[in-house]
């Protein structure tokens, strides 16, 4: 009974890194962006991810919004991220950019516990990279 019992316990052992390592492999949570100036609440959806703007001190309205009716709408609450397509480093979809109105094929992906890097592009060649803090 005893050697059972031990085989059990590093069993579970073993499993404890893997768990840890699947769980900070996860996006979902609360992010500083790199300017410090906003921070978005990401969550599973459907396959992938989504975020959306929590707060934005100093940031108003979505006055740059492509849709006039959006205009006069708090950037807190705007889905800034739909990230639906697992690939092979981490997600892809699209991003909304309240400062400019656009919106920008996108890509998320871990670079490490508390960093998110969140890609935008135009055209699939020209691309600008943030890294985002997890908030704990």
């Amino acid at each position: 009974m005893r050697p059972a019992f031990r085989r059990a316990v590093l069993a579970l052992l073993a499993a404890v890194p893997f768990c840890a390592s699947a769980r900070a492999a996860d996006p979902a949570g609360l992010w500083l962006t790199e300017t410090g100036s906003s921070r978005v609440r990401i969550a599973s959806c459907g396959g992938g991810y989504c975020g959306t703007i929590v707060s934005a001190p100093g940031k108003g309205l979505d006055v740059k919004n492509p849709d006039p009716s959006l205009r006069s709408r708090s950037v807190v609450g705007v889905q800034i991220l739909n990230a639906p397509h697992a690939d092979g480093s981490g997600y892809s979809g699209s991003l909304y950019n309240p400062n400019d109105g656009k919106t920008y094929s996108g890509s998320l992906r871990l670079t490490g516990p508390n960093a998110l890097e969140v890609s935008g592009c135009v055209m699939s060649v020209f691309c600008k990279r943030q890294t985002w803090t997890r908030v704990n």
